[in-house]
């Protein structure tokens, strides 16, 4: 038996996700938990973060005039997200 040091859970982790392909899927995923963070409270309460597809990031609104608001906010709030997550993993934002 050949033993090892003890490894970070970390590093563990990190290693696991790489080796099943999935490393790039959970990163993306972390909007999930920063998106109200990032768009403040006002948009946070008419905004909800549905799915993500192939990199492009699906968001409910709940009124139109407010879709139209985040259309044209949507480069300011996808470098507000790249900047958080250290990555440029979400390439696109949907909003409907």
């Amino acid at each position: 038996m050949i033993s090892e040091a003890p490894r970070a859970l970390g590093s563990v982790l990190d290693t696991l996700l790489r080796q099943l392909g999935i490393e790039a899927k959970v990163e993306q995923y972390g909007v999930f938990e920063l998106w109200n963070e990032l768009v403040g409270e006002q948009i946070a309460r008419i905004s909800n973060v549905e799915k993500i597809e192939n990199g492009v990031l699906f968001v409910r609104v709940t009124a139109a005039p407010w879709r139209t608001e985040l259309v044209f906010r949507k480069d300011e709030i996808l470098e507000k997200i790249h900047t958080a997550m250290h990555s440029e993993a979400i390439k696109d934002i949907r909003f409907r």
